[in-house]
């Protein structure tokens, strides 16, 4: 129940990030609004700065954070140009094809194997996706593409991360994540940038401290109840996102976004449950063992 909680709480957050983001629009560029608000949330870091001064990265942990701080800022730009495109129900479903690219991802460059189940999951997860964009039936808009890009670019980012949590602690991983985002959205930011306005300043500054606390308390939820029990608690955020939207931004309620978030969220909660059983058959020891 305590994890249970702690996920509600961070859908909650990330739910309200959308909507300050919704809210702010397009008026600063997607590449300004997505720097600003990385920029800011440096400050939240500052406590952790002995922490990075005292870890000894080598060049190529130096490399694999840079690299995934640039597929991030791009993924992250991708994400605020949505927002101000496409209805907050479409973004929060189609982000939820992140974890189906990481699948693909890890069996193509990790070396995972990829079993009939997680194919056919992969596949749910893919039909999802075409029952919300429905091509052929709809014109999909500029931001329905940067939406898909942006699954595949966090994906790309998190399997960056998998590869240095097992080297670096999550304190350096994270930190060393919002450096290199911030350096990397710096130049597109530059590109087009306006002057923004100090209520447009505060509110990107309050989706920095909404999103850090998001991760915290995803955090918290993660370490106090299985993944199994957590993972569709997050499928809320798509209930909330389309109330916000039709309720607040006078949004459609779509049947078609529903239903395929529903097969996207389903198919990855089916995932995460089996990687959770094959992790404790490998730590569970055998009926003859026990006995001993």
């Amino acid at each position: 129940m305590v994890g249970i909680l702690w996920m509600l709480c961070t859908g909650a957050l990330f739910v309200g990030v959308t909507a300050i983001v919704k809210h702010v629009g397009d008026g600063i560029p997607p590449g300004q609004a997505a720097f600003l608000r990385y920029f800011m949330g440096l400050v939240f870091f500052i406590p952790l700065l002995p922490r990075l001064r005292a870890a000894r990265l080598d060049r190529r942990a130096h490399g694999l954070f840079a690299l995934r701080g640039l597929v991030h800022a791009l993924g992250v730009t991708c994400w605020f140009f949505a927002m101000t495109r496409i209805p907050l129900a479409e973004v929060t479903a189609l982000g939820y094809l992140a974890p189906i690219y990481v699948t693909i991802g890890a069996a193509l460059f990790l070396g995972e194997r990829l079993a009939v189940r997680r194919i056919a999951a992969v596949a749910v997860a893919l039909a999802g996706a075409l029952v919300i964009l429905r091509p052929g039936v709809r014109e999909l808009s500029p931001g329905h593409v940067a939406m898909l890009l942006n699954a595949v670019l966090f994906a790309t980012s998190f399997l960056v991360a998998k590869v240095m949590a097992d080297r670096e602690s999550p304190t350096v991983v994270v930190a060393w994540l919002s450096v290199w985002v911030t350096m990397g959205l710096f130049p597109l930011a530059l590109v087009d940038w306006v002057v923004p306005t100090w209520t447009q300043v505060g509110w990107l500054f309050v989706v920095a401290a909404l999103a850090t606390a998001g991760h915290f308390t995803m955090t918290l939820g993660l370490r106090a109840a299985p993944i199994t029990v957590t993972q569709p608690v997050t499928f809320l955020q798509l209930v909330w996102a389309t109330l916000l939207g039709a309720l607040v931004f006078g949004e459609g309620i779509d049947a078609f976004v529903i239903a395929g978030g529903a097969l996207i969220l389903g198919a990855v909660s089916f995932i995460t449950w089996r990687e959770a059983v094959l992790k404790r058959r490998s730590i569970t020891p055998p009926v003859v063992a026990t006995k001993l």
